[in-house]
């Protein structure tokens, strides 16, 4: 006998809807509208056409990261910048997507804009109980990641610049409330603010890491063969809503953790070898995180991380770099 559920799936979408409308979620549509200032040069040969980019036009790249290069990426990297897993794969997403439209003139694109898939199991709502809700809470927001980068050469070669770039990328995504559900509220709950954002561009790159599947047994759940990518199926008139789409999961094996990584675009956008190149690009950036934060001196903390003061990144930086090599310290939360 299955126990009761907390917050059935109607009433979570009823307190979302009170949420839309609250003060606290209106002061954020200006943060929302900053996100699109910036340039944005398109990823393909041409916009996003509805008409023409549907989901039978679809192609896919799939890449793998062997397990030695994808642990470092689940433990000490995270660990040494006190982030997360998705942290890091913005930051390598972030400079790959630089990196490429710079190699195709479009050096002034130092920032990327995406939509940022999560669960959307935020804790929004005082007293919601979801922890027995069946239901796919998707959340989608907007994001600018500007990581930055000046030195290339120095970038590449896993030096500070990596680990500056990171830490960059961090902060930004700290400084959306609660992982970006209020976008949501605004933009399809809110009828006041709903035009305003509506009226905005869709980001052309779309991103979503499902975090990491454990290796199970027999009788554990599966995807099934044919959800390459862990993706649904679609009518084939259905519009593509990004000109490139990044699924990627983590999943064990008998050798370890891999990252799997699906990339997805409308044919005549993109050609294969384009995407291939960014692809390959930003496993390039995962790598050179990884081989800075194996050097001497590398990680630390970012300002989100100490709540009792208020200091700069340059201040941090200075205070880290005046402790001895391999002094641990942790400001009081």
């Amino acid at each position: 006998e299955l126990e009761p559920v907390g917050t059935s799936l109607r009433g979570w979408a009823e307190h979302l809807t009170t949420l839309a409308g609250h003060p606290s979620r209106l002061e954020e549509l200006a943060l929302w509208k900053r996100q699109f200032e910036g340039p944005d040069p398109l990823v393909g040969a041409r916009a996003l056409d509805p008409a023409r980019d549907t989901a039978a036009t679809v192609r896919h790249l799939r890449l793998t990261l062997p397990p030695e290069r994808t642990a470092p990426l689940l433990t000490r990297v995270p660990a040494a910048f006190h982030g997360g897993v998705n942290d890091v794969l913005l930051t390598a997403l972030a400079l790959a997507v630089a990196d490429w439209r710079r190699r195709r003139g479009h050096a002034e694109a130092t920032g990327v804009l995406v939509d940022l898939e999560g669960h959307g199991r935020e804790d929004v709502v005082e007293g919601a109980d979801l922890s027995r809700t069946v239901g796919w809470f998707t959340s989608l927001h907007p994001v600018r990641l500007e990581p930055g980068v000046e030195d290339w050469a120095g970038l590449w070669g896993g030096g500070r610049e990596a680990g500056q770039a990171l830490k960059r990328v961090k902060e930004q995504l700290r400084g959306l409330p609660d992982h970006g559900i209020g976008y949501g509220l605004l933009r399809h709950l809110n009828p006041d603010t709903a035009r305003e954002l509506a009226a905005l561009p869709t980001p052309q790159i779309g991103f979503n890491y499902l975090g990491r599947l454990a290796a199970g047994t027999d009788t554990d759940w599966a995807a099934a063969p044919e959800a390459d990518g862990l993706g649904g199926g679609a009518d084939d008139a259905m519009p593509l809503p990004h000109a490139l789409e990044i699924n990627a999961t983590t999943e064990d094996g008998p050798g370890g953790a891999r990252l799997g990584v699906v990339w997805s675009w409308p044919d005549g956008l993109l050609s294969e070898d384009d995407v291939r190149d960014l692809a390959e690009t930003w496993f390039r950036a995962l790598d050179a995180l990884v081989a800075h934060a194996e050097g001497p001196g590398a990680g630390g903390h970012t300002p989100s991380d100490l709540t009792l003061v208020s200091l700069t990144q340059d201040e941090i930086d200075a205070f880290e770099d005046e402790l001895e090599p391999g002094t641990e310290w942790e400001m009081p939360k």
